[in-house]
């Protein structure tokens, strides 16, 4: 049995909405945001305190990105993966780490400098400033998603749920009033499948049932 550890809203999303897309058996345990604080027995299963922590028989991973490489290759049936015998296996490769490495990180500044940090530390011009950074790599995207419904081989796949978090990220802190019109399409998309929207339900029954709160985590310490 896979189980995965959650924070609403979280990278974490990442895997419960890959697993969902696979609809195989799993635990979703949930934690308060950020769990290495919040939940000190946590650091005796992931000593980084943080989530995505995802236990798969002896198999321990810690990278949304890479959960999402590992489940989408382990269940192939989903037609979730593209295999290296496919053209299309380096931009897969390149759009499920994009998702993570370019559009994930500069929102993480945004969040800490805008709303983590404490009153007198916090720095509009650094929120600006890597917003700005995140919307222009969107340029990227924009071009591609112009002439096709998803980022790489013609179909969904992981890299697109990789991607698909960022942008979540982004509506969560207002910046997806500034998608141009092929992100924002793709987006609402993305967010009209059947697996998405059980993912955001089974989160937050989840959350409710386990004693944790279901407000995103990026409101935890804002």
């Amino acid at each position: 049995m896979i189980t995965l550890h959650h924070c609403v809203s979280a990278r974490s999303f990442r895997p419960l909405w890959l697993l969902e897309e696979i609809g195989v058996p799993y635990e979703l345990v949930m934690h308060d945001f950020p769990p290495r604080v919040r939940d000190e027995a946590f650091l005796e299963i992931n000593p980084l305190g943080t989530v995505p922590a995802l236990f798969d028989d002896r198999v321990a991973m810690t990278e949304s990105a890479a959960i999402c490489q590992y489940l989408a290759g382990r269940h192939p049936q989903a037609g979730l993966e593209v295999t290296p015998d496919d053209p299309a296996y380096g931009d897969y490769l390149n759009f499920l780490h994009f998702g993570e490495a370019t559009l994930t990180f500069p929102q993480t500044l945004v969040l800490r400098y805008g709303r983590f940090e404490p009153e007198e530390r916090r720095s509009p011009q650094v929120v600006e400033d890597y917003s700005r950074w995140f919307l222009s790599r969107l340029r990227t995207l924009e071009s591609r998603l112009e002439r096709e419904a998803f980022v790489c081989a013609g179909r969904f796949t992981a890299a697109d749920v990789s991607v698909g978090y960022a942008l979540l990220l982004a509506s969560y802190i207002g910046l997806d009033e500034r998608f141009k019109p092929a992100v924002a399409d793709y987006w609402q998309r993305l967010q009209e499948r059947e697996a998405f929207q059980r993912a955001k339900a089974v989160e937050r029954e989840a959350a409710m049932a386990q004693g944790v709160s279901p407000r995103p985590a990026m409101d935890m310490l804002g």
